[in-house]
């Protein structure tokens, strides 16, 4: 067979990229499988053997359509893509989760998807029930909480609460991570499919979940309800209101849901019971709500009716699986607990130890500590004995000082007895001859008057001897043969004589009289030295004495 003929019996494919709610696939199917096929594919793939609950969906113009399994997947109304995407979702919700949910994957698909809805706001949820949600969601994540390891702002990154929620309520990321982690917490020793099954047992209870909503009216002018459909049934809901259903139809009491065009028409079981018709906004609408319709009422019906062998089977498997688990739980959780154990003895040991050899540092510091205190005492005891030896040479000294200091006090006392003695003696002095002085002052005083008195006689007899000088001389002209010549001379020359004798007593006077004066000025001057030497001594005495009184 040639390699062109190979090629011609090759099949052709096309690709197919398969999105779960964590994951994506890639696929390539034959021209000629149909939906069916394509969905077996992706579940060998995940391993999932409860199938009734998923389908595959995609968009198209805008509303999302499920693939049918009995068509040709090329045949379908699909996007013209390559590859083709589908996301596998939960088509359609259980009545209880803890009772029909039997495998780890089918419970985990399921809890990503009601997880992701709350987020996304599609069903409703209190704060305080998205803040215990978000506890087993964290728990299923992360297992049990250690704060050792799980540190404030370890949640930083997850994605846990609606924005509705966190808009409503002005709390920082730390506060919420605070309230999420005093729950998350007491959620220790919860595996994580157990935590994700008690995820889901509260989620179910919610109004919105497992709800498909489609808008309609109860005629062709007006959209004014809503058609929820779900695993209890058909339920008629007003435009603003989405948990409290205004009629509600179970599946066990409806007979017959039909539709033609637009119009979707349901028939009670009970015969006399008014029929229910409605209008949708087009006909593809209308097939969504039958298709959706016929597998819940499949599935009602199902559930009411004695577990086919497969079912039994995979319940018992579950059962098996559940207690093996269980049993495994309880071996890791007694290995975990024994583990704790060691690691707490390890630690009180450890503990211990480091007690104890902090104990022994602490003795030897304290060894060496009163070793280093006995080498001080002596130390400060020969410092002592030293300072002790010092202290009474000090004393002995300060003795023979203070003993000093008494003989010097008395000779300075008897000094300064003396010296005002001589202070005295000198004052009187000073006194005698300030009054000397005085006296003598007088006495040339009078002198001094006397010797201007004598000035005086002497210019007057001088003036009266040339007065009788001039009467004298004419007679002696007239006569000139008289001789009397030698007689007045010798007169003459007498007077002067006299004149001559009075006129150097004067001299010898005054200058006696200045000569004394000289005398004691120059006794007054070294009389004011030694006043003045004198009064420095006094001056130095009481220095030294006070010196000596402060130093005593």
């Amino acid at each position: 067979m040639s390699i062109r003929g190979l090629k011609k019996k090759q099949p052709k494919t096309f690709k197919v990229k398969i999105i779960t709610v964590d994951a994506e696939m890639e696929f390539s199917c034959e021209m000629k499988w149909k939906g069916k096929d394509l969905f077996d594919l992706v579940c060998r793939a995940l391993g999932l053997r409860e199938t009734w609950f998923f389908g595959l969906q995609y968009t198209m113009k805008g509303m999302c359509t499920w693939l049918k399994m009995d068509k040709k997947v090329l045949d379908q109304e699909i996007p013209k893509e390559d590859p083709i995407s589908f996301h596998f979702l939960a088509k359609f919700y259980p009545e209880k989760v803890e009772e029909e949910l039997l495998q780890e994957i089918t419970q985990h698909l399921f809890f990503l998807q009601v997880k992701k809805q709350i987020l996304d706001e599609e069903i409703y949820c209190s704060p305080e029930a998205t803040v215990l949600l978000a506890s087993y969601a964290v728990q299923a994540k992360y297992g049990d909480y250690d704060p050792n390891f799980h540190e404030p702002g370890f949640l930083a990154h997850d994605e846990l609460l609606p924005k509705r929620v966190l808009r409503q309520y002005q709390l920082t990321a730390e506060m919420w991570e605070e309230k999420i982690t005093a729950w998350y917490a007491e959620h220790r020793g919860i595996a994580r499919d157990e935590a994700e099954m008690n995820y889901l047992k509260i989620a179910q209870d919610l109004e919105m979940y497992g709800v498909n909503y489609f808008p309609i009216a109860q005629n062709k002018n007006h959209t004014d309800l809503l058609l929820g459909v779900d695993a209890k049934g058909i339920h008629i809901y007003s435009i603003n209101n989405r948990f409290s259903p205004n009629k509600s139809f179970e599946w066990s009491t409806i007979r017959n849901i039909s539709y033609s065009e637009k119009e979707l028409t349901i028939k009670p079981l009970d015969k006399k019971a008014e029929v229910f018709k409605f209008f949708s906004s087009q006909l593809k609408v209308n097939k969504l709500i039958f298709q959706l319709c016929i597998g819940n009422h499949d599935l009602f019906m199902r559930r009411r009716k004695v577990d086919s062998i497969e079912i039994q089977q995979m319940k018992a498997q579950a059962k098996e699986e559940k207690a093996r688990k269980k049993m495994e739980n309880q071996r890791l959780a007694r290995e975990k607990q024994l583990r704790e154990e060691a690691e707490r003895a390890k630690e009180e040991l450890e503990r211990r130890l480091f007690q104890l050899e902090d104990e022994a540092r602490q003795a030897n510091e304290a060894l060496l500590r009163s070793q280093e205190a006995a080498e001080l005492l002596a130390e400060k005891a020969q410092i002592a004995e030293e300072e002790a030896k010092l202290l009474a040479q000090n004393a002995a000294e300060a003795e023979q000082e203070r003993q000093r200091l008494e003989l010097t006090a008395l000779k300075t006392k008897e000094e300064k007895r003396l010296m005002e003695q001589k202070m005295r003696e000198a004052e009187l002095i000073a006194v005698k001859l300030v009054k000397e002085s005085d006296r003598r002052a007088k006495e040339a005083e009078h002198l001094k008057q006397d010797l201007h008195e004598a000035r005086e006689a002497e210019r007057k007899a001088k003036q009266k001897l040339l007065d009788i000088s001039r009467l004298n001389y004419p007679h002696m002209a007239k006569y000139p043969q008289y001789s009397p010549t030698d007689t007045r001379d010798a007169n003459f020359d007498k007077g002067s004589i006299k004149l001559d004798l009075k006129d150097i007593d004067l001299k010898r006077l005054s200058f006696e009289i200045e000569r004394e004066r000289l005398d004691y000025l120059e006794k007054s001057r070294k009389f004011e030295d030694r006043l003045k030497e004198l009064k420095s001594e006094i001056h130095a005495l009481k220095l030294e004495e006070k010196q000596s009184g402060l130093y005593s």
